[in-house]
């Protein structure tokens, strides 16, 4: 541990900046030019563009919530898997060797690839993606949009 030695105010008194010279350098923190990031778009500029380059500025971009549109969607695995159940709500029915499933009757809007499909289904939706309509025609059902 450095010990630093003061010197003696007495011999200083009556004088201006104590022997500091300019007179900022003994006050707060002038001689780093302010605390904090103080100075930071004057004399740390650079020390801002090297170590903290997105402070200042905005970024980014956020969608009004009445601009937001949620779609309501459900995956094709979950509708293979909770066939069952749909078909005793009634909400499932089945025609020959396809099950036709109204996924509107659910609240869902649009019918998502996820997961397995591994009956024939005829599935009713306002909107399908691309890989929804491709397991439900191999599994030898299809999308209907209505």
């Amino acid at each position: 541990m450095v010990v630093r030695r003061r010197k003696k105010v007495r011999t200083q008194r009556g004088t201006r900046t104590y022997g500091r010279g300019c007179a900022k350098r003994g006050r707060g923190s002038g001689e780093r030019a302010g605390t904090g990031l103080s100075g930071g778009h004057k004399q740390k500029w650079s020390y801002i563009l090297r170590h903290m380059p997105d402070h200042f500025g905005k970024h980014g971009f956020k969608r009004p919530s009445s601009v937001r549109e949620e779609i309501e969607a459900i995956n094709v695995g979950e509708l293979d898997e909770r066939l069952d159940e749909l078909s005793q709500s009634g909400i499932a029915k089945r025609e020959g060797e396809k099950f036709v499933v109204d996924v509107r009757k659910l609240g869902f809007r649009k019918v998502l690839g996820g997961g397995r499909v591994t009956h024939p289904l005829e599935v009713i939706a306002e909107k399908f993606s691309e890989s929804a309509r491709r397991k439900l025609d191999e599994a030898g059902g299809k999308a209907v949009s209505g």
